[in-house]
């Protein structure tokens, strides 16, 4: 009998969530929708193209609300076996309110591994090909910044024609073994520089140990400067944040290749707060199902699910902005990033605990 009640409770709940999932794939679906048709409006594409990338790019955004989503299904599947009486009947059958809970609890957090783990890379890889499909589609390419084996390329327009700037290597705020190439509108070349170091923290590029060359009546002409200022659109954090799409990452990359994406030029800051939002995923899922049991398994008296559903509004919203501007103040240095994205869970762990043992006494 234990094993049939506990099949029931997992059977029904993650019906429930696939469900919500279904919901919130639809809206998506029908919200993204209206931006990439806007966006290939210009295009001679088929309805397809935007279809298709609509499809694409929704499972990515579903799972970052995933916490709410989750919230939402065990606040239904919680509402629906006490307004059937079929909570009242788990009891008479041995199964506590703190049994059920968590039953429901653990299996969120079983939930949030399993996106981690195996949902995350394809969703992951999804965003990369929605990317570079759009991209190919984009009709403002005068500016691109790009990594490859070879290093960081930047192509830059200018007044008087185009700049093309490749570096072997990035340190920190600085770029090494760089090379620019100066081109007019005709892209003629008609300048290039080396320089063994450059230091880009701010618009206005000092470059050190310079060597230049000008291309004057058919030949070029070399000269040699300690250093040398030229004026760019792009600086560290401009360049750095060109990447920081953490959609685009996995939490299995994140994990196994964190040094080499240290060493492609990505910033050690993004790539902690991805890996420890990422982390925090199963303990949310764990406390929203247990804050949506604590709230709907205080009585057993039927009641109004419009109450429920308002309540349940409210609850999300102030979750997501506590943890926005938790986020906030690890970005802004106030507090240390890693506990900035721990201290929702911290705040929302205090809060089940005492709830948790309001429910255990009914």
């Amino acid at each position: 009998m234990n094993n049939l009640i506990f099949n029931y409770l997992l059977k029904n709940f993650l019906k429930t969530f696939l469900l919500c999932i279904l919901i919130t794939y639809s809206f998506g679906m029908i919200l993204n929708l209206f931006e990439e048709v806007e966006f290939f409006k210009n295009n001679d594409v088929s309805f397809l193209t935007p279809l298709m990338l609509t499809s694409i790019f929704v499972p990515s955004m579903v799972l970052k609300f995933l916490p709410f989503v989750i919230f939402v299904s065990s606040m239904w599947f919680m509402i629906k076996i006490r307004n059937n009486k079929d909570l009242l009947t788990l009891k008479v059958y041995g199964y506590s309110n703190i049994k059920i809970f968590f039953i429901l609890a653990f299996t969120s957090f079983i939930l949030g591994w399993f996106v981690l783990v195996v949902a995350n890379p394809i969703t992951s890889s999804m965003v990369k090909y929605y990317e570079k499909t759009k991209s190919e589609y984009a009709r403002d390419i005068d500016h691109l910044v790009t990594f490859n084996n070879n290093g960081l390329w930047i192509k830059e327009s200018l007044k008087d024609g185009d700049r093309v700037i490749t570096a072997n290597k990035t340190e920190k705020f600085k770029l090494i073994d760089v090379t620019i190439f100066h081109f007019d509108k005709k892209y003629n070349l008609y300048e290039k520089i080396f320089a063994k170091e450059v230091d880009i923290d701010t618009n206005d590029w000092s470059l050190k140990n310079v060597i230049i060359f000008e291309f004057e009546n058919g030949i070029f002409k070399k000269s040699i400067e300690n250093t040398l200022n030229i004026e760019s659109i792009y600086n560290y954090e401009k360049i750095t944040s060109l990447f920081n799409n953490s959609d685009t990452m996995s939490f299995i990359e994140l994990v196994m290749d964190y040094r080499n994406l240290l060493n492609n030029g990505y910033n050690e800051r993004f790539l902690n707060q991805s890996l420890h939002t990422m982390l925090t995923l199963p303990f949310f899922l764990f406390l929203m199902t247990a804050i949506a049991s604590i709230l709907t398994m205080n009585t057993l008296k039927k009641s109004d699910n419009l109450k429920f559903l308002v309540l349940g509004l409210i609850i999300s919203v102030l979750v997501y902005y506590f943890k926005d501007l938790s986020i906030a103040l690890g970005q802004t240095d106030r507090i240390p990033l890693a506990l900035s994205i721990w201290a929702p869970i911290i705040a929302l762990s205090l809060f089940t605990f005492i709830g948790v043992l309001q429910i255990n006494e009914k």
